[in-house]
């Protein structure tokens, strides 16, 4: 033995490397056969490989310019970070973007602004911005719910994010008076710490589902019981990743916690189906809407990518001559979002948002319904130039989903369907997402939520407005193209959204301080 321990050290280390080498390059050419590079190319066919892994990360650091990276660029990264943080969030030496490129958004300034009266309830609240409206108020529900925020958390599940991220950004909107909605994975724990909620669920059921799969009534009615913390209900018809395409949760995946979350086997595969079983057409969706605003006494909703509007005329022509509907409706890009799609579905089925929510909120305004409505709009509005222009569009809140994961850390590695994000929020794993600090990370969410507020009052002030909700069509202009140059937004979708019963800042604050009716999230 020692005779052979001798001879090894003796070994230069050079020669352990070229026989590992000569090793790996054996296992190339006469083993492997999935990798025609790594055969054609032993050894040096793994930089290749290593190299395609990382390139997403190479490109964002070293080769994209600071406008150039989708989804979202690096501009819009650095905002939402350094607004999270409480960092100098502002540019200098004049923009970098293309002003005259197609799409860019121009805020019309009044010559002279709004100018805040002593005693502004935004003098005493520099972030204090409250939705306008209140859902659930026109069909007179038994708990209607004014949101005290104007930006909220889009529909992200238990499951999809890990549980510290979760509960961070449950923190993070107890701290900034939003809500939280919860995606289609069910109530769990960590949408518990003291925030708004909306309970979202889809085709899964997942909360409230029977042991065959299908919607359970009794199980939502005590869901919403037991938990006072849900504000509202929202019924998810399509998202804007991949509208009308089912999924599958694979059995592995699901551990006892979820499975319980769920309502579901633990380790057995679940099929989420393309379509609901408890409702098959507009006029079912309809009971089923009034079934659970009844049993729950809360508001309830819809969200939809949005495509053909046949269906949605009927339900227009259904709320018309029945006098009921949804309270709110949640209009989604097909941008795509957190949910992971087929590229042909994330970049091809559904109208991107501008052209999905012009096209559904014109549809229910010709026939007088927007008043009782509640217009929710998602799909990368968490900037305050394009929330402007979603106000404008008619929308009453936004809700935003990868803008809060990144106040929370994610870097846009978009592996978020592998479970391996290296920021710890798109992830099973206990080793990544112990690197989330859940006070600090509540901390950002609820900085860069007062932080959009704040801009968004003050780009508001500027056009001479005191609330987004004033906002009009003609306020807002946007490049289109070399015959029109810019037009506003009444001329390129062909409508004048519906002004919105405001009267004061201040009527609003006493609503929400001060324990006023209708009922608020404050109170």
């Amino acid at each position: 033995m020692e005779i052979v321990t001798s001879f090894l050290t003796k070994i230069p280390w050079w020669a352990y490397l070229l026989t590992g080498l000569v090793l790996v390059a054996l296992w190339d050419i006469f083993l492997q056969r999935s990798h025609t590079i790594k055969h054609n190319f032993p050894i040096v066919g793994h930089l290749r490989y290593w190299l395609e892994s990382i390139g997403p990360e190479m490109r964002q650091y070293f080769v994209a310019n600071n406008r150039e990276e989708l989804p979202f660029n690096r501009i819009e990264r650095g905002w939402i970070y350094a607004s999270a943080k409480k960092e100098n969030n502002y540019e200098g030496f004049g923009t970098d973007r293309d002003i005259y490129a197609h799409h860019h958004i121009f805020v019309k300034n009044a010559m002279i602004g709004y100018q805040a009266p002593e005693g502004h309830p935004n003098q005493k609240d520099p972030y204090f911005m409250p939705c306008a409206k209140v859902i659930g108020a026109y069909n007179k529900r038994g708990k209607p719910f004014r949101p005290a925020s104007v930006i909220n958390i889009s529909a992200m599940s238990f499951g999809s994010l890990s549980a510290a991220a979760v509960n961070a950004m449950n923190q993070g909107v107890l701290k900034s008076d939003a809500y939280h909605n919860t995606g289609e994975g069910g109530l769990s724990p960590y949408h518990k710490q003291g925030g708004d909620v909306i309970f979202h669920f889809g085709t899964g059921y997942f909360g409230v589902r029977t042991p065959d799969g299908n919607f359970s009534l009794e199980k939502m009615k005590a869901l919403v019981t037991e938990n006072p913390c849900i504000k509202a209900i929202e019924i998810k018809l399509s998202q804007g990743a991949k509208p009308g395409k089912g999924g599958v949760l694979p059995g592995a995946k699901i551990t006892k916690e979820i499975a319980e979350i769920r309502g579901v086997e633990i380790g057995k595969d679940v099929l989420s189906p393309a379509t609901h079983k408890a409702f098959r057409t507009i006029p079912e969706l309809l009971e089923l809407i009034e079934n659970i605003a009844n049993a729950t006494r809360l508001p309830v909703g819809i969200k939809a990518a949005i495509g053909k509007l046949d269906q949605w005329e009927e339900l227009a022509t259904l709320m018309e001559k029945t006098g009921k509907g949804p309270d709110f409706i949640s209009v989604d890009g097909g941008e795509g979002g957190t949910g992971a799609a087929p590229p042909s579905f994330a970049d091809h089925v559904s109208l991107p948002w501008v052209y999905g929510f012009s096209s559904l909120y014109r549809l229910f305004k010709d026939r007088g319904l927007t008043d009782r409505i509640v217009f929710i709009g998602s799909g990368k509005l968490g900037f305050p130039a394009k929330a402007a222009m979603a106000f404008a569009m008619g929308v009453d809140c936004i809700n935003v989903a990868r803008e809060a994961m990144m106040s929370i850390g994610c870097i846009q590695a978009q592996v978020c369907h592998t479970n391996r994000c290296p920021a710890g929020v798109a992830t099973q794993s206990k080793w990544l997402q112990a690197g989330i600090n859940v006070p600090l990370k509540s901390e950002r969410l609820a900085q860069y939520f007062k932080t959009f507020r704040k801009e968004l009052i003050e780009v508001t002030h500027a056009a001479g407005y005191e609330h987004p909700c004033q906002f009009t069509m003609e306020d807002v202009q946007v490049n289109v193209d070399d015959d029109y140059l810019s037009s506003s937004l009444k001329t390129v979708y062909g409508y004048e959204k519906t002004s919105v019963p405001f009267t004061s800042m201040q009527e609003l604050y006493d609503c929400c301080y001060l324990g006023g009716t209708p009922k608020t999230s404050r109170s």
